[in-house]
């Protein structure tokens, strides 16, 4: 039975939740289990909360905490699991970081809110690199995530528990969060789909930096429709965030259930921007092939791309400042208990010049215009999801990517960040594996507030693969492969 309901999509177990078919206790004892099992081998959820879990599921079987029932995204009590970067009441959350190793915080975020307002419930937190700065999940709190498609490997990163977690079968739906990919490499790196949606559409809850677009929340799941109902659960106006407006008056979930009515008529698609970009040769390769399935459905593929032109250097230019915001206070007075990434990170942000944040503001506005041009004669821009396989769990990064050496640990996320310099919804999908078994997908980026366009053209291709029904796994050993 356990076995039978773990390998349940989100939406099946939802259905039958709402048939009282089965019970939440009964799904978070499915999950218990199956994270016992393999947890051991991945570490993707070091921090359980069954009793709270239990209490929440008695609850909601009571007939109580159910006034969104009716609402879109109701989840009627699927287990869900929550970063490690965003608070649960009375649940140890670390940040990642060793100076919040013992921190449990009394209130939640406005998300594990919203979340436990429509029927979601928290069963544990998934891992993540220190305060989220990395493209590999890893901290000295709890130590490394693994790839269960080859547990030498990295699952990627900053949401890398959660993918791992989705993969393995041990969560339905996981929450994260993304600044410069980490719903979206972590999604690629381990199979199952990620999404960033457009800035507002989920809520941040009271940070500091509040007018940026850069970081948000969002979804992960291992399939597009799924993906759609737990964005829909986490959509709408939050007072906390002055970015955030009202949910969508059709929901995420209906707009994909008319993906194939509803389809593009032209699909972008490039694989390094014209050489501009590092990317793995034979990523690039499965990515062009694989977007060709689009054609059988009559959808023209363009090769179209606008220009980069500086926009690395603009992107850490304004993520530096977005680190000054959160991290100045700690550098000054926990700085032998930060990571060198977050040191570099921060002490970079405060030697930028005013002109050098006008620069940079400067070459974003261009490079969203140059997005518009895309978006004027396609509907979407369609990318890999990662400019590398999944890399040796040992680095912070890889080494070298399409045989260029990395000048930082940021160095292969332009093919992400771009999406978020240009508010763009972007959703990771799989499309494959390499000739050493690791998956590789694609990145659906969609214009500015068309979250469900991005939606419809990933469950599309979805479709086409068929490659969510491997899904879940049982976690693999394996070699590294050679760098190349």
């Amino acid at each position: 039975m356990t076995q039978d309901l773990i390998r349940l999509g989100a939406r099946e177990a939802v259905a039958l939740l709402r048939a009282r078919e089965v019970s939440p206790l009964e799904l978070i004892e499915a999950a218990a289990a199956r994270i016992a099992a393999v947890e051991p081998a991945v570490n993707a959820l070091p921090t359980l909360c069954l009793d709270r879990a239990r209490e929440h599921a008695k609850a909601l079987m009571r007939g109580e905490r159910r006034e969104a029932e009716e609402e879109p995204g109701w989840l009627a009590g699927l287990p869900v699991a929550i970063k490690d970067l965003t608070e649960v009441a009375g649940v140890r959350t670390t940040y990642g970081s060793p100076i919040f190793a013992d921190h449990v915080p009394d209130r939640s975020h406005p998300i594990v809110e919203r979340i436990e307002r429509r029927g979601g419930i928290v069963i544990a937190k998934s891992n993540t690199p220190e305060f989220g700065a990395g493209g590999s999940t890893f901290n000295e709190v709890f130590g490394r995530t693994r790839n269960p498609w080859n547990t030498s490997l990295t699952c990627g990163g900053s949401t890398g528990g959660g993918a791992v977690a989705l993969a393995t079968g041990e969560v339905w739906l996981a929450h994260g969060s993304d600044h410069g990919g980490s719903l979206r490499r972590p999604a690629t790196y381990c199979s199952v789909v990620g999404m960033r949606p457009s800035p507002g559409r989920v809520t941040r809850g009271p940070q500091e930096d509040l007018w940026s677009p850069l970081s948000v929340q969002g979804p992960m799941a291992r399939n597009i429709p799924d993906l759609a109902l737990f964005l829909d659960t986490m959509a709408g106006w939050d007072p906390d965030d002055p970015m955030t407006y009202d949910a969508p008056a059709r929901s995420y979930a209906d707009a994909v259930a008319a993906a194939e009515a509803e389809k593009p008529l032209r699909i972008a698609f490039t694989a390094d921007f014209g050489g501009a970009l590092p990317m793995d040769r034979e990523t690039a390769e499965i990515c062009a092939r694989e977007v060709r399935r689009f054609e059988t459905l009559g959808i023209a593929v363009e090769e179209a791309h606008p220009e980069l032109g500086d926009l690395n250097e603009a992107f850490l230019v304004l993520r530096s400042q977005h680190f000054v915001v959160d991290r100045e206070a700690l550098l000054a007075t926990r700085r032998h208990l930060l990571k060198p990434d977050i040191i570099w990170q921060t002490e970079r942000g405060l030697k930028e010049t005013p002109s050098r944040l006008a620069w940079a503001e400067h070459e974003r506005a261009r490079f969203f215009r140059a997005m518009r041009d895309i978006f004027a004669r396609c509907d979407v821009l369609v990318t890999p999801g990662a400019s590398t396989p999944a890399f040796d769990v040992m680095l912070r990064a890889p080494e070298r990517i399409g045989g260029r050496p990395l000048e930082n640990y940021m160095g292969g996320s332009l093919v992400n960040a771009f999406a978020t310099l240009a508010s763009c919804p972007a959703v990771a999908v799989p499309c494959g594996f390499d000739r050493h078994g690791r998956p590789v997908g694609l990145q659906v980026v969609a214009p500015p507030r068309q979250d469900a366009r991005a939606l419809q053209v990933a469950a599309l291709f979805e479709r086409l693969s068929g490659l969510d029904r491997l899904l879940p796994i049982e976690p693999r050993p394996g070699t590294v492969p050679p760098c190349e």
